[in-house]
């Protein structure tokens, strides 16, 4: 566990807290300060930091691996961020985003065409972990002359759709 500013202060807070309530049990100065210290730690790896986790959406960052974004497809967003930042896709071109990403998912919707845009792919990456996660991430590669020139990750609603067997 690392020491951050954040566990010291809760762990005062609680340290302060069960001592005074172990102070109305017993008045015994020396019995109260020795079960805070013993109680406190419990209480922070118990209660606070299953809670902390629960609440926050911290995930490990990867460096792109085109073996694990085609077998794990819902883990892909561990791996986009490190993908952006270091312009691993840029340059390359469509025949080998194929090969490393596979075939596009869907396409772009261009509404000046009225059709789809076959220089603008998608892939989903997967929904982040979290309480209260209402969107999945996606990643948009745009093409000019079949080489990546930008990679735009965007949010989109989590959606349900009824099938056929379930409205019966």
């Amino acid at each position: 566990m690392i020491i951050t500013p954040l566990l010291v202060l809760f762990l005062i807070v609680v340290f302060v807290l069960i001592f005074l309530f172990l102070n109305t049990v017993d008045k015994r100065k020396w019995l109260t300060a020795l079960l805070s210290l013993v109680l406190t730690p419990f209480a922070f790896l118990f209660m606070f930091y299953p809670f902390l986790n629960i609440l926050s959406n911290y995930h490990h960052q990867k460096y792109f691996n085109s073996e694990a974004w085609t077998e794990n497809p819902n883990l892909r967003y561990e791996m986009i961020d490190y993908t952006i930042e270091s312009d691993t896709l840029i340059g390359v071109s469509k025949d080998k985003i194929k090969t490393l990403l596979g075939a596009e998912e869907w396409l772009t919707w261009d509404d000046a065409k009225k059709a789809h845009d076959t220089n603008k792919w998608n892939y989903a990456l997967g929904i982040e972990p979290g309480a209260f996660t209402e969107h999945k991430e996606c990643v948009e590669i745009t093409f000019e002359n079949d080489k990546v020139i930008a990679l735009k990750p965007y949010r989109e609603a989590i959606t349900f759709e009824n099938t056929a067997d379930e409205k019966e």
